[in-house]
């Protein structure tokens, strides 16, 4: 278990201590075998993570080894350190697939999302608009590291399969919860007075199906307990943080945990931070399971929506209960 604490400032109440569940999924140097004992037992365990606070620590040294993460931050700091003109060029008609950059509501915050890095030729695409030189390094560990997560994401929507007993033609469901994808490289800037905390990304839950992040040894994400307290979290070097996103939550019938979380910064260091969303193509639609609904103890809470639908919804509107407002029984 990792022993997470409060940071004064950003707590309008008393300090408290949660225990935010660190997994390890390659015990003793070997990945947990899908279908033995240990990967049953991880499957309870990640359940109950994701029920009680909608996220989990994770470490996987085998899947991603340290010095491939470590040379990906590297490579992002030259990214970022590239002139604006070029950092414009990337751009898209899809919502946070583009870059983004000098936001008067997120000053601290600068971005680039980059849809299907695994699934196409997007890396190319993206590399040779930044550096028309060309850059393979760059280009290959970021299809290494953005397929090695989603890759993850894979493994732990199937434990939620096997952790809720489900028949495994739901391997199939999730799947296709996560048959597309979105790759964000983030920098969070040093701000200008470090006196107090920051806020460098606006508290929201994600609109996907699974989130997956790392970043560099600076701190800063904070996730919303169902108590209203703002927790630290402390994401372990080399590790990961997994986050329940929207159509999760919907589809496990709210069993499942869309966390609310932010980033807040301080220090004099920049925080760099690298996610992989998870999600579905925008024609599937989202379905309850019907073994997840229970007349007393689950009732129905969603109805079945369409993604791309409900992912316009909330771009076109902000609303900050989207999920329930647009599928919510």
């Amino acid at each position: 278990m990792c022993v997470i604490k409060n940071n004064s400032e950003r707590m309008e109440s008393k300090s408290e201590i949660v225990m935010i569940p660190c997994f390890d999924f390659c015990k003793g140097g070997v990945a947990l075998e899908e279908g033995g004992e240990e990967w049953r037992e991880m499957s309870k365990k990640v359940i109950e993570a994701l029920e009680s606070h909608g996220c989990f620590l994770l470490t996987c040294d085998e899947m991603i080894p340290k010095n491939v993460s470590e040379e990906f931050f590297n490579q992002m700091e030259a990214l970022f350190d590239l002139p604006e003109e070029t950092k414009k060029k990337h751009t898209s008609s899809k919502p946070y697939s583009s870059y983004n950059g000098k936001s008067p509501v997120i000053p601290l915050c600068e971005s680039f999302g980059i849809d299907e890095v695994p699934l196409s030729d997007a890396a190319e695409t993206f590399t040779n608009l930044m550096w028309p030189q060309g850059n393979p390094s760059f280009c290959e560990i970021l299809k290494i590291m953005s397929s090695k997560m989603l890759a993850l994401s894979f493994i732990i929507l199937k434990m939620i399969v096997e952790g809720y007993g489900l028949p495994q033609h739901y391997i199939c469901d999730v799947e296709n919860m996560k048959s597309s994808c979105n790759s964000r490289l983030i920098k969070y800037k040093v701000p200008e007075s470090n006196d107090d905390y920051k806020t460098a990304l606006l508290s929201h839950t994600d609109k996907n199906s699974l989130t997956l992040l790392c970043q560099n040894e600076v701190q800063g994400l904070q996730v919303l307990s169902k108590n209203d307290k703002w927790i630290e979290l402390e994401i372990p070097r080399h590790g990961f943080v997994v986050i329940v996103g929207d159509i999760l939550k919907a589809w496990s019938n709210g069993r499942l945990h869309a966390v609310t979380h932010r980033v807040v910064m301080n220090g004099d260091k920049e925080r760099y931070s690298f996610g992989v969303f998870a999600k579905p193509k925008e024609e599937m639609i989202i379905e309850v399971p019907s073994e997840l609904v229970e007349e007393k103890l689950h009732p129905l809470r969603y109805r079945p929506f369409n993604y791309g639908e409900y992912l316009y919804y909330f771009v076109t509107t902000l609303q900050e209960n989207a999920l329930q407002v647009f599928a919510g029984l």
